[in-house]
């Protein structure tokens, strides 16, 4: 009876065969196959822009596509070369691989069918042959990632989409920012809060000798008011605060452009009432617009000098 190969061409021996003689077939296949499948390396070279196919053929021979780890270079012109390493004929088994790219250019590792996995120059990744495609041989981490050199690419944390253009929650005990730290701002190293709100609990703590840029813009750019809200106003030429007793007002350090000057507007455009029990004083002439309601409550004076 004639010998066969298994998947990983492995000589399987018939009944009866190489009498006196299988030793030598034995010892192949545990130093030599079995090897291979389980810690061997094997160098697949690029050299030239094109496509590299490896196969298995019925022999226990040393085979590239036996080993566990493909080490893929590139040579003369296959230098850079963006392209397929084609797992091809008697390569449609389950098997894994460890394929480290050392080459400049992605390497896309694939069966003669399905769309495969690419592997991104000077990247290492595991690789699984399921006979028709090859994928992802991991797809989930139950622990903790530690590497300096570990580039994580897709796919989620906690639900959380990786490299997602919306933001994503998080909390910190120390946040620490060298350099300027810029809120809306999309530039590298800082941090980005596009169209959102960073929200920061307690106490949020400035150090050193810089200072802090605050939001700014004209009346018409105030946002919808919220009590606590502070801005430069550049029609004023003031900072102002919002509070839901007295709506936007300027606040200390306003007109700095006219040092020794307290200003207020000329024209009421919103309604606007006086505290009860207080009292309130300003500069006219003032217009108050059509339609518009200034409340002064019972016991107060405004004051319009």
């Amino acid at each position: 009876m004639a010998s066969t190969y298994s998947d990983l061409k492995i000589e399987l021996i018939g009944t009866g065969d190489q009498s006196g003689i299988w030793g030598t077939t034995t010892n192949t296949n545990l130093g030599t196959a079995l090897g291979e499948a389980i810690t061997g390396s094997a160098t697949v070279d690029f050299a030239s822009a094109a496509d590299v196919t490896i196969t298995l053929t019925d022999s226990n021979a040393t085979q590239t596509a036996r080993n566990l780890r493909l080490n893929i270079t590139e040579s003369s012109t296959g230098i850079g070369y963006v392209g397929n390493l084609i797992l091809g004929t008697n390569c449609q088994i389950e098997k894994l691989y460890l394929v480290n790219n050392a080459g400049t250019g992605a390497k896309t590792i694939k069966n003669t069918t399905g769309t495969g996995i690419t592997v991104p120059a000077g990247k290492t990744m595991f690789v699984f042959n399921n006979g028709t495609n090859v994928v992802d041989a991991l797809s989930y981490f139950s622990g903790t990632v530690v590497s300096s050199a570990a580039t994580i690419t897709g796919g989620t944390i906690n639900g959380t989409s990786i490299g997602a253009s919306t933001a994503s929650s998080g909390a910190f005990t120390t946040l620490s920012a060298t350099g300027n730290t810029i809120l809306g701002d999309a530039s590298a190293d800082t941090i980005t809060s596009n169209a959102g709100t960073l929200y920061v609990p307690n106490n949020l703590i400035f150090s050193g000798t810089g200072s802090v840029t605050l939001p700014k813009g004209t009346t018409g750019q105030q946002p919808t008011p919220v009590s606590g809200m502070i801005r430069y106003n550049t029609t004023t030429d003031s900072f102002e605060g919002y509070t839901t007793t007295f709506g936007w007002g300027a606040i200390g350090g306003g007109n700095a452009t006219a040092t020794g000057f307290w200003q207020n507007i000329q024209i009421i455009a919103s309604d606007q009432a006086i505290t009860v029990g207080y009292n309130a004083s300003s500069v006219g002439p003032i217009t108050i617009n059509s339609g518009v309601t200034v409340t002064v409550p019972t016991s107060s004076t405004w004051l319009v000098l």
